[in-house]
């Protein structure tokens, strides 16, 4: 069973019904219930149309505001409880106000369709019916269901396969081994010397080198040095003179600016 209701305030032209009749009738089958709610005065401009396809007119009282739209939701609701209830309602009305009846009567397992002009649709009601019919186009509109994307490894993968593509790769230099640090040895400076033997030079040594020294006589100081150079006591690079300053008490240096003369100063007796 078919009911069709029709909101004459808001669906309110003749063609627009005669198109919706047809278009019903073609895809849905046979309506059992036909009305039309409305005021006298919307009601006497479809009276024609009214009549042609059977439909009960169903004035409201004049009253300011939705008597219509609140007469036709108290209908739907008394079809929806009665034995049997209609497998299908029809409401001729794009208005959002019947959207709260519409969720009741898919509630209760009825199918419900709007039918309507395109600019007197509000598009928010639109996924509360099972499908939406435009007349003036002969267009219909189903709700569409959202798919939910499937959640799995595949997007991720692709993502992690975008974010791979696009990654810039860095290259990062291996480190480098430290570099050994080059252990100097310090230079320890040689000390300068007279020589190694002029260290270990005694008194009785260079008497010994030169027993010519023992009489207490003057000695050319270039003769002196040249055995004590011979005998090791005095280095290359070393001055007799500076050997024999060593031994203040016991060599005497003449002249004392620039000597060239030494002599063994003889103890006393």
């Amino acid at each position: 069973m078919i009911a069709f209701l029709i909101d004459a305030d808001n669906f309110s032209s003749p063609a627009w019904i005669d198109e919706a009749f047809q278009t019903l009738e073609r895809t849905e089958g046979s309506i059992s219930i036909r009305r039309a709610y409305g005021s006298a005065e919307n009601l006497k401009g479809l009276a024609d149309t009214l009549r042609i396809w059977a439909v009960r007119p169903f004035v409201n009282l004049p009253l300011p505001k939705n008597t219509t739209d609140m007469s036709l939701a108290v209908d739907a609701m008394e079809l929806a409880c009665m034995a049997p209830r209609p497998k299908l309602i029809v409401i001729g009305s794009g208005d959002l106000d019947f959207v709260p009846l519409v969720v009741r009567l898919r509630e209760r397992g009825i199918k419900v369709v709007c039918v309507t002009e395109r600019s007197k649709m509000a598009q928010d009601a639109v996924p509360a019916y099972d499908q939406v019919i435009y007349v003036g186009g002969d267009q219909v509109d189903r709700p569409k269901a959202v798919e939910p994307k499937p959640v799995g490894t595949a997007p991720v993968r692709a993502a992690a396969k975008k974010a791979a593509t696009k990654s810039p790769v860095v290259k990062t230099a291996s480190p480098k081994p430290a570099a050994a640090k080059k252990v100097v040895a310090k230079k320890v400076p040689a000390k300068k010397t007279t020589g190694a033997a002029s260290d270990a030079v005694t008194v009785p040594r260079i008497l010994a080198a030169v027993p010519n020294l023992k009489a207490g006589q003057w000695q050319p100081l270039g003769d002196v040095a040249k055995v004590l150079h011979d005998e090791r006591l005095l280095a290359k690079s070393a001055t007799s003179t500076k050997l024999f300053k060593k031994f203040p008490h016991h060599f005497e240096l003449m002249p004392a600016g620039k000597p060239n003369q030494v002599r063994f100063i003889l103890p006393p007796q």
